[in-house]
């Protein structure tokens, strides 16, 4: 392998690992938000806490129908 060929293949490995780097940064930003907007939902109505995914999916189709 020459020279040029392996910096190719660091240059390669480099921009993946950033590209991995901002997708898991992306995910951990997502998912602090569904957690906030979870947390804000159950604090406007309580009653969220102890549904289920399922009858929460229905109250929120009912309500904002």
């Amino acid at each position: 392998m020459t020279e040029d060929e392996k910096k190719l293949l660091q240059a390669k490995h480099r921009l993946e690992e950033a590209q991995m780097r901002e997708r898991v940064k992306e995910r951990k930003a997502r998912t602090r938000r569904l957690i906030q907007e979870g947390a804000t939902l159950e604090k406007r109505h309580p009653a969220v806490a102890n549904m289920s995914l399922e009858e929460l999916d229905d109250f929120l189709r009912e309500t904002f129908q």
